[in-house]
């Protein structure tokens, strides 16, 4: 008998609790959330009459860009070309040249104090332990 005096109101709580659950307007339409806010259920449609989003390249300070009557490409497809002294970083072996972290190229190169000029490209999602400057692969660097 003192088990049946449990379970009848701990059947009822959770019948209380699974109808709070499943609380909508009953119609098809979303209830809203705790926010207020309708879910979405679908995208915009873009408008036809705006014109197209473009997409204008910024250079970063002290990357060269080729001159007009220059080269066609580039070294390397998307290279781009940095010059400089290179510095010291706050963790041992890092180097850098104009806020620039120089991952990979001739280490006998790239020490700090250097004057150089380098090739490669900017790789600002890249994690490293150095814990400055935009990371820049270098395919190709030369003392200048």
């Amino acid at each position: 008998m003192r088990t049946l005096r449990l379970a009848v109101p701990a059947l009822v709580v959770c019948v209380a609790l699974s109808a709070c659950g499943s609380q909508g307007a009953g119609d098809g339409t979303p209830s809203p959330t705790p926010t207020g806010a309708q879910p979405v259920t679908s995208q915009p449609t873009p408008d036809p009459t705006a014109p197209p989003a473009t997409v204008t390249p910024t250079v970063p300070p002290g990357v060269k860009t080729p001159k007009p009557g220059g080269p066609s490409t580039p070294p390397g497809v998307g290279a781009t070309t940095l010059s400089g002294t290179v510095q010291g970083g706050v963790e041992p072996g890092c180097v850098l040249l104009d806020d620039y972290l120089l991952l990979g190229g001739p280490r006998d190169v790239l020490t700090p104090g250097a004057r150089v000029e380098v090739t490669g490209r900017v790789e600002p999602g890249m994690m490293t332990t150095c814990q400055q400057g935009t990371p820049f692969v270098v395919e190709n660097a030369r003392r200048s």
